[in-house]
């Protein structure tokens, strides 16, 4: 049979059917896929093919196969830094939530999530969500990093998870395709989908107020089946990317508008750093490219995710 991981829980995988129904199934012996080496074999959104046994009253699926993935989101292991972690496959949209604080998400963070998005081609969405709640310098900080986002061809949607504003347009995105909602503990990813889906009610949680984060209140990943049409899949608040699997001849190019330029600079295989006539570095003096983007890409190339992942809550 074959069918689509709703849950994994590290041992036990939750796998819906072709025929609708939900089974919970183990894996047969070991997975090696492509080289990776993941903390978790089987991903949520991975398209996998698994026998029924019946032991007594007890039901139980085996996993024997796991279909080609058309994209995966993946992040280095938190506890194992030479192993990495798949958060989620075969995703047609992948939404990061910001906030400007309560808690702060920062440009380095985003950058690195689109990079990952753009690497492993996936639409990636930003949604600047608590809009009720900011004064009006705060307002115009959201314009402004919208503005930027935009420019480089990243849609970008205002939305209040807690009083509806623009969801309806979050949800136009989502219909017949499978979402990812990410982005730090705190930003209000379970209280979106609830208001989306009331009747989930996906437990929520309070900020923080000594260190002003989220606290993690989802574990897994888990998928869920929307009344419009759509699948999302909530996925627990995470602190850092620790971009991998990418070369850094290749890391220019998931910056779009640095992949624009790269056509124009002296050397055909400019990192964009001392070179002469570099036309991103260019851009970047006469202010075509965000400083800020820039300063991303560096971090990224010097290889700071360990140290970005510890200070995420300091803007350094």
């Amino acid at each position: 049979m074959k069918g689509v991981v709703y849950k994994s829980t590290g041992s036990w995988y939750t796998v819906k059917g072709e025929n609708g129904t939900f089974y919970e199934c183990r894996i047969k012996g070991k997975f090696r896929i492509g080289g990776i080496k993941s903390t978790n074999p089987i991903a949520v959104g991975d398209h996998v093919v698994f026998e029924v046994e019946t032991k007594g009253d007890e039901t139980v699926g085996v996993i024997s196969k796991i279909e080609e993935r058309d994209n995966y989101i993946i992040r280095k292991s938190v506890n194992l830094s030479k192993q990495t972690h798949i958060i989620a496959s075969n995703i047609d949209v992948a939404f990061l939530l910001i906030t400007l604080n309560n808690p702060p998400t920062f440009t380095t963070f985003i950058d690195r999530f689109l990079v990952t998005a753009e690497a492993y081609h996936i639409k990636a969405v930003l949604l600047f969500n608590k809009i009720d709640l900011y004064n009006e310098d705060e307002l115009l900080e959201i314009k402004y990093l919208a503005a930027l986002y935009r420019k480089i061809g990243y849609e970008c949607i205002g939305i209040s998870a807690k009083t509806g504003k623009n969801i309806d347009k979050v949800k136009q995105l989502m219909v017949e395709k499978v979402s990812m909602f990410s982005g730090h503990s705190g930003v209000g990813k379970s209280t979106l989908i609830n208001t989306m889906e009331s009747k989930l009610d996906i437990k929520t949680s309070e900020i923080s107020e000594q260190h002003m984060q989220g606290q993690h209140t989802t574990t897994f990943a888990e998928m869920y089946d929307l009344s419009f049409d759509a699948r999302i899949i909530d996925t627990p608040g995470i602190k850092g990317f620790g971009v991998v699997e990418i070369e850094k001849e290749e890391l220019g190019d998931y910056f779009p508008e640095f992949f624009e330029l790269k056509q124009d600079c002296k050397f055909n295989n400019c990192l964009h750093l001392e070179e002469p006539q570099c036309a991103v570095k260019e851009a970047l003096e006469n202010e075509e490219i965000a400083w800020s983007r820039y300063k991303s890409y560096l971090q990224i190339m010097e290889g700071e995710e360990e140290n970005y992942r510890k200070d995420i809550y300091t803007n350094t």
